[in-house]
């Protein structure tokens, strides 16, 4: 008797990028909202403490930038996968796989672009 092996699958992996996606968008999102959306531009923080160069500073430094690009790549990657899951779920996308690709070369895409902007900073 030959004990049958499960078929190896991409899934964890974007489970992975999915969760901690969804950990970024519920717990940092709304803080990065409050900070750069209205207390930065209402003078909460001070003065000057959102000025161009202090942003280009803390972009420009190694551990910055891969902050940064860790936040909106994986806020990519959730997005995409709700977007997968919820055209099947309604029905639209009747072909798994061209959508799977699709939604996902659309993460990567945007995670490649964005790493592309952070280096060229």
């Amino acid at each position: 008797m030959s004990a049958h092996r499960p078929r190896r699958s991409h899934e964890p992996v974007v489970w992975l990028l999915f969760a901690a996606g969804g950990m970024i968008a519920a717990m940092l999102l709304p803080a990065l909202i409050v900070v750069i959306g209205l207390a930065g531009p209402t003078g909460l923080l001070g003065e000057g403490s959102l000025d161009y160069e202090r942003v280009l500073g803390l972009v420009g430094h190694p551990i910055g930038r891969l902050t940064v690009l860790a936040v909106v790549s994986l806020l990519f990657w959730h997005a995409m996968h709700r977007i997968f899951h919820g055209l099947h779920d309604l029905g639209v996308s009747t072909h798994l796989d061209r959508y799977r690709i699709l939604s996902y070369g659309c993460a990567l895409l945007a995670t490649v672009v964005t790493a592309g902007l952070l280096v060229v900073l």
